[in-house]
């Protein structure tokens, strides 16, 4: 387990700047957004003095205003060992050597600072016991790639170190193939594209990544290409459904990527994609990016035969599409 805010560690002190679209929206719920801490992590952090609006300390119900500057300050977290939970995992398909879940919006992968338990591993730790891979240690075991909280979909999740690391080789030599569905804001003219941007760390924002072209800067090669499945329009603004097949897996690569050539995902509060029209009128069914991991593929470590997973979209996304993209075919 991980405690949110441990002593004698180093602050790190995060900056915000809340937008016209995140006008009205409670202190504690934008600070969840921005962090993807939990809310209740956040208002303890807000209740303890770790968080101020313009330089001033403030309620955790403290309604924003454009412009506002919110610096929060977080410790980083002292991990332990995770902890087995009872939850209720959609488990695709599962075997000896691996087990493939769809994992729903708003679950984190693994703990962190702010995400203790409640993730992913705490309930494959429930249940699959003591089979799992130790490679990527007590707080990641069996994890051999991630996708975001808020983004829903595939994972593949190793039993034992052999598989694991015979995933992990695929993964680095780009083998294993993963499809993304996406609402992309504005009309990609184009029907299909590429974008070979290379992704590194935000040079003052550390919880964003971003495309970086200065050699001098730690950024890695990433490569994306899309296609476009459908077009639509609704309450003045253009959208565009894509399907996103991924060569690279940096951090949050498809919503940089996508956000780099003018088109960030619809709901994306870190990248620039919340604050449509659309998004205020539908608030109930976005809760975060519109991204779905839809198709995943590897070769299997025992049989060596390529196998191939299927997940549809969330009730939700799939709500949104039907609203946007009137001709989308079935």
């Amino acid at each position: 387990m991980c405690r949110d805010y441990p002593e004698n560690v180093q602050n790190e002190v995060l900056s915000f700047s809340a937008d016209e679209g995140q006008a009205g929206t409670r202190l504690d719920a934008f600070v969840s957004d921005m962090t993807e801490l939990t809310r209740s992590a956040c208002a303890r952090l807000i209740e303890g003095g770790f968080v101020t609006v313009c330089g001033k300390p403030a309620a955790k119900n403290y309604r924003l205003r454009a412009g506002d500057t919110v610096e929060v300050t977080l410790p980083e977290a002292e991990v332990s060992e995770a902890i087995p939970q009872n939850i209720p995992l959609d488990i695709v398909y599962e075997d000896d050597d691996l087990i493939v879940v769809n994992k729903p919006v708003g679950m984190v992968v693994h703990p962190a600072a702010g995400n203790p338990d409640g993730t992913l591993v705490n309930a494959l730790l429930y249940h699959c016991g003591s089979s799992l891979s130790g490679v990527g240690g007590v707080i990641r075991p069996g994890i051999v790639h991630r996708i975001d909280k808020d983004t829903s979909g595939l994972l593949v999740v190793a039993k034992h170190d052999e598989a694991h690391l015979f995933l992990s080789e695929q993964l680095k030599g780009h083998r294993i193939q993963r499809i993304y569905y996406a609402v992309a804001i504005g009309n990609l003219r184009e029907d299909s594209g590429t974008v070979d941007a290379p992704i590194g760390r935000h040079p003052t924002d550390r919880k964003r990544m971003a495309v970086i072209r200065d050699a001098s800067h730690s950024a890695k090669e990433a490569v994306t290409h899309w296609r476009v499945l459908a077009r639509g329009e609704a309450n003045g603004s253009s959208f565009t459904l894509i399907e996103c097949r991924l060569e690279t897996g940096r951090t949050h690569q498809i919503r940089v990527h996508l956000a780099s050539i003018g088109h960030p995902l619809l709901g994306d509060p870190v990248y620039g994609g919340n604050g449509t029209r659309f998004e205020a009128t539908h608030k109930a069914l976005i809760t975060g990016q519109c991204l779905h991991a839809g198709t995943l593929s590897f070769v299997h470590p025992s049989s060596r035969e390529t196998v191939e997973f299927h997940s549809p979209m969330p009730k939700d996304m799939a709500r949104v599409t039907e609203l946007l993209f009137e001709n989308l075919q079935k």
